[in-house]
């Protein structure tokens, strides 16, 4: 019986470190997603919207643009049960904090016009 019971403890904690691993892969470094959404930002292939997530203004960047919104989605998910409030509302929280600290030239959209900071 302990046999089996190793056999599974060794196979869940493997499996565990794939999960990990291929979370760890998916993700990438956050340096480095910080860097391409800074680089994507200044080639002006996405922007801001004043929901708090990013949106893709050419088609070319619309797998980074779904990346960086399912990264902010887990973060704004968070904040939002942790306050009581719904993941909108702390998406157009943050809205307003990235468009006060976005550089000049980065593209935001509100209420449906895009417009250069």
């Amino acid at each position: 019986m302990s046999k089996i019971m190793n056999s599974i403890d060794a196979t869940t904690s493997m499996q565990k470190f794939i999960t990990i691993s291929l979370l760890i892969f998916t993700l990438g470094n956050p340096y480095a997603w910080a860097a391409s959404l800074e680089e994507l930002r200044a080639s002006g292939t996405i922007g801001e919207s004043a929901t708090g997530y990013v949106i893709a203004r050419d088609s070319s960047a619309q797998a980074q643009a779904d990346s960086i919104n399912t990264q902010r989605r887990v973060i704004y998910q968070q904040k939002a049960a942790a306050q009581g409030i719904s993941a909108d509302q702390v998406g157009k929280v943050y809205a307003q904090e990235i468009f006060n600290t976005v550089p000049a030239g980065t593209w935001i959209q509100i209420n449906g016009q895009w417009t250069k900071k």
